[in-house]
């Protein structure tokens, strides 16, 4: 499972507003099956081998943290992760950061913009609310508020019992100063024991925390009357079964 992602930090950096549509479909970002490519495989389930191979040769913790690459360049080794594994949700948030630390939406070594690689994860596992969450928290960076909210409602309505993923939505929420959203979320986190108190401190520093009602306790189910107790023969009594058995005559 993808470690917790404190996207609130990142979002700090949000850019300007672009009035520019997005890039989608195999032919502004590639074919999924393209000839001679490892996978792709669904990074939800797939086999621990594959996973051990790819990560290992191109998307070591080096790599995830942008010091170095190791196969080739930062960009040319998330790109090979991403091929291999389209909805890789740590190497599409390393990706999305590479963009911003070098200042461009095509990063060196990478076939397509960014935003492709977020298209190739929905493409290839439109069920992954991961992937959509990911693109909403680029798109956000961007400023792209109104495009943002498509994906993060996507996500939304995708969004399974997982604390991280309410955690991260409720973060993205209260960026865009949706703070009774923020606060649902927050409260779904929290509830599955989700560790980090960031989202908790910003909605009280905004004044938008409110504790969580109390869980309505279960009445317990009524107790059905007992049914009268079945007659049971009186046992022998101790004088009868000390008599001693007669011989039975042969047949």
């Amino acid at each position: 499972m993808w470690r917790s992602l404190v996207f609130g930090l990142l979002l700090a950096a949000a850019g300007s507003a672009q009035a520019e549509e997005l890039l989608s479909g195999e032919l502004a970002c590639g074919s999924l099956h393209a000839r001679g490519q490892f996978g792709p495989f669904d990074y939800r389930v797939a086999p621990a081998e594959p996973k051990a191979l790819v990560e290992g040769a191109h998307f070591t913790s080096e790599v995830r943290a942008l010091v170095r690459g190791n196969a080739g360049t930062i960009g040319a080794d998330i790109d090979y992760t991403l091929r291999a594994f389209p909805n890789h949700p740590e190497a599409l948030l390393s990706m999305m950061n590479l963009s911003f630390k070098e200042k461009t939406k095509k990063p060196v070594g990478t076939r397509w913009p960014v935003e492709c690689y977020f298209d190739r994860g929905e493409r290839w596992r439109g069920d992954d609310s991961n992937v959509k969450l990911l693109f909403g928290i680029y798109l956000l960076r961007l400023g792209r508020n109104s495009e943002a909210l498509v994906k993060l409602d996507a996500a939304e309505k995708l969004a399974s019992e997982d604390p991280n993923l309410f955690y991260n939505l409720g973060l993205a929420f209260f960026d865009l100063k949706q703070y009774d959203r923020a606060l649902t979320y927050a409260h779904r986190a929290y509830a599955l024991n989700f560790p980090l108190p960031g989202l908790r401190d910003k909605l009280r520093r905004a004044g938008a925390w409110k504790d969580a009602p109390p869980r309505p306790i279960q009445s317990a189910p009524p107790v059905e009357a007992a049914a009268p107790p079945e007659e049971v023969a009186a046992p022998p009594s101790v004088e009868r079964e000390l008599e001693p058995e007669m011989p039975q005559s042969a047949p």
